[in-house]
C-alpha cells in the first residue's frame, strides 16, 4: 500500500466535509485527523533513508490532498540532516503553491530548521518578502521565527535578527490582515527575550500597523 493509500485508508467523509469548510481552499480532504498523521509520517521515517523521504513527502505534497501535504512536511521536520541540500531544495519547490495558512505554517516549521542550518538561505528568503503570492511573503516571517528565541544571540543571530526586522518594517505597509497578522507574531515572540528591541521598533513603525496587530505585538510588554 503507497503512502497515499495508507492516508485514506483513515478516512472520515464527515470530518473531511468539516476540514474543507474550515480550511475554505478547494482540494481533496480525507479527514484524517493529525495525531493519525503523525503516527504514520514515523513509520516512514523508520523504514527509510533520507532519499526514500524525499520521494515520499515529493509525491505526498503531489497528490494536492491536505493530509498529505501535511504529512510531507512532518518527513522533513528535522533538526539534522546532512546533508540537506535536496531537503531544502523540496521545501522551497513548495513554497510557490501556498494558499492557505495550515499547510504553510508546517512548512515554514520545516524550512526554519534547515534556515537555521544554514543561515545563507536568508538570502533566497528575502527574495520571497516582493513575492505577488501573499503566503509567499508571509512565509518570509514565520519561517524565520526562531531568530526570535534567543535569549544570547551572538553577533551574527543579531545582523539575521535586524535584516528581517527591516522586512517587518516594509510589512507594516502592507494592510493584508495574514501580513499584518505575521509581523505581529514574530514581534510578539521577540518580545519575550528583546523587549526593547520591540519597543524601538513600534516606537518607530508601529503607527502604521493595523491596531488589532499593533496589539499583538506589545501583548507581553505589559
Amino acid at each position: 500500500m503507497t503512502p497515499l493509500a495508507e492516508l485514506e485508508a483513515l478516512a472520515n467523509p464527515q470530518k473531511a466535509a468539516d476540514m474543507a469548510k474550515y480550511h475554505k481552499v478547494e482540494r481533496p480532504y480525507f479527514g484524517v485527523a493529525n495525531p493519525e498523521i503523525y503516527d504514520l509520517c514515523k513509520t516512514w521515517r523508520a523504514g527509510t533513508d533520507l532519499k526514500g523521504r524525499l520521494e515520499i513527502a515529493s509525491t505526498l505534497w503531489d497528490s494536492n490532498v491536505h493530509e498529505a501535504r501535511i504529512a510531507a512536511t512532518k518527513l522533513l521536520t528535522q533538526a539534522r540532516i546532512r546533508p540537506d541540500d535536496a531537503v531544502w531544495a523540496e521545501i522551497t519547490r513548495w513554497v510557490d503553491e501556498f494558499d492557505a495558512w495550515a499547510i504553510a505554517d508546517h512548512v515554514c516549521s520545516a524550512g526554519s530548521r534547515r534556515l537555521v542550518t544554514d543561515p545563507a538561505r536568508l538570502n533566497e528568503v528575502e527574495r520571497w518578502t516582493t513575492s505577488e503570492n501573499m503566503w509567499v511573503r508571509r512565509a518570509a516571517m514565520v519561517m524565520t521565527l526562531p531568530w526570535t528565541k534567543q535569549n544570547h544571540p551572538n553577533d551574527a543571530d543579531r545582523a539575521v535578527r535586524e535584516r528581517i526586522l527591516g522586512w517587518a518594517a516594509k510589512y507594516t505597509e502592507d494592510h493584508d490582515w495574514f501580513i499584518q497578522k505575521s509581523v505581529a507574531w514574530w514581534l510578539n515572540c521577540l518580545s519575550g527575550h528583546d523587549p526593547d528591541r520591540v519597543r524601538t521598533f513600534m516606537a518607530e513603525h508601529g503607527e502604521k500597523m493595523k491596531p488589532f496587530a499593533q496589539r499583538d505585538a506589545i501583548r507581553k510588554l505589559g
